[in-house]
């Protein structure tokens, strides 16, 4: 077995094990749960000299709290097994919803939704290019940056803006940024979200029904804001009139394929009677089975065993970029854990009796910490893992659980918009060959202006 065939099996047993664990009761369920921590373990042993310098201080930061969760936590032992179990949940999570891009990168409709909304005329194609590339953010994640920024840059030639150089540097910015905040809006209005799972986790008195309102009405006020800037910061070069403008019709059918996927999704959790993230991560592997049985619909009842024969085939290539993600978000499930099992809630009272008369203004200050930190370096995943397991526990007057949890994910949405430490940003700094800073704050700088007070207002006076 060659060592990235074994990287990928180890993950594998962890993710399985951790699905018996959800789907069990009793001694198989911890045994299932002790055996994903195992597996997890081995797998990371694998990652020596593969992770990045964030993954590796995180890992760093996790051992130090392991060192004094077992100096002073009340029951050491039952405590990390639980944060174990929070990080084997979180890696099973990357890799079920990872399962969705095989399909998605070999599919001709992702390919023809991409070029539909590239060529709309340039007052349509702000929102038809952030809302595209914020349904497929849904199932290619972060791969939805590679995927259309090469398109972007591969379709907007000196020849298509008729030899003007500013019309195509301005229309590099205004796609890019389209698509940067599309993507941000992903893990917040999406149920099978990294967002979505990491606040249902941490905060598990809350359910998405009661979230959705809120996380849905702040994405709706981002998405408007960034049209609102994009239009009128313009500029508004006449379109060019001898090109054809492409029909929409693939992206309506990519949008059933994802209502499909996401009520595959809702029907598994309500038949098992589990949480949502349990859910998807059951539903995301099953359609890109699904999915990649009907790419080869042609095979016949075979179909299927040969959907399965490429997945095995094309995992190590598919969760080997994976590593970093994986250690990052699940580490950081795992140090909020032991933060929230070793910290005094009694240390914190000097605290509390400062922001006890704030109410719910305390979540515009868990927003803008989100994404100050983000500034700064520190992952979003890790503040969010770290405020959803604080916050609650202060039982603040006037800040209810689920006004925290959409908080936090607002604040999330807006790192990834702005912060130049993101991926993402580096992502598109890499295809467009300017600064992230730039990206970041001369670029996004007036929308950033624009919506951080809005969202401050909104959170303020929140109707719900």
């Amino acid at each position: 077995m060659t060592y990235p065939r074994l990287r990928v099996s180890l993950l594998l047993l962890t993710t399985f094990a951790t699905l018996l664990h959800l789907t069990s009761t009793g001694w198989l369920s911890m045994f299932a749960q002790g055996s994903a921590i195992v597996a997890l373990l081995g797998y990371l042993l694998t990652l020596a000299g593969q992770l990045n310098a964030m993954a590796r201080g995180l890992l760093f930061v996790a051992a130090a709290m392991t060192a004094l969760a077992v100096c002073y936590a009340p029951s050491p032992g039952a405590l990390l097994f639980e944060a174990g179990g929070r990080f084997a949940f979180f890696a099973t999570f990357v890799v079920a919803l990872g399962m969705m891009r095989l399909p998605a990168y070999r599919s001709p409709l992702v390919r023809r939704c991409g070029q539909a909304m590239l060529l709309q005329p340039p007052g349509r194609r702000y929102p038809i290019l952030s809302f595209g590339s914020m349904l497929f953010g849904i199932i290619l994640n972060i791969g939805v940056l590679n995927v259309f920024a090469a398109m972007i840059e591969k379709s907007n030639t000196l020849e298509v803006a008729q030899g003007r150089v500013w019309v195509r540097q301005a229309r590099q910015r205004r796609m890019m940024l389209a698509l940067l905040r599309g993507f941000a809006l992903a893990p917040l209005v999406s149920p099978m979200g990294m967002g979505v799972a990491v606040v249902l986790s941490s905060i598990p008195q809350i359910t998405w029904p009661a979230l959705a309102p809120y996380i849905f009405s702040a994405a709706g006020l981002m998405f408007l804001a960034g049209w609102a800037v994009d239009y009128l910061t313009g500029p508004h070069p006449p379109a060019n009139q001898a090109q054809a403008v492409p029909s929409l019709a693939p992206l309506l059918r990519f949008s059933a394929l994802l209502t499909g996927v996401v009520a595959l999704v809702v029907v598994i959790a309500w038949l098992l009677q589990v949480r949502l993230p349990v859910g998807a991560l059951l539903g995301a592997p099953a359609s890109a089975l699904v999915w990649l049985a009907w790419q080869r619909r042609r095979l016949g009842s075979a179909c299927l065993p040969a959907a399965v024969t490429t997945a095995h085939r094309q995992l190590p290539w598919l969760l080997s970029p994976s590593a970093n993600e994986i250690v990052v978000l699940g580490g950081a499930g795992y140090l909020g854990h032991l933060c929230v099992g070793v910290l005094d809630t009694h240390t914190l009272a000097p605290l509390l009796k400062v922001v006890e008369g704030w109410g719910a203004l305390n979540a515009v200050l868990a927003m803008l910490a989100v994404l100050g930190l983000a500034q700064l370096g520190v992952n979003p995943i890790v503040t969010v893992t770290l405020l959803a397991g604080i916050l609650p526990a202060l039982d603040i007057q006037g800040l209810s659980p689920v006004l925290i949890a959409a908080a936090l994910m607002v604040g999330w949405a807006l790192a990834l918009m702005s912060s130049p430490m993101t991926a993402s940003m580096l992502i598109l700094s890499r295809f467009t060959g300017i600064s992230p800073l730039c990206i970041g704050y001369r670029w996004n700088g007036r929308f950033m202006l624009a919506v951080v007070p809005l969202l401050t207002a909104w959170f303020a006076w929140s109707p719900f």
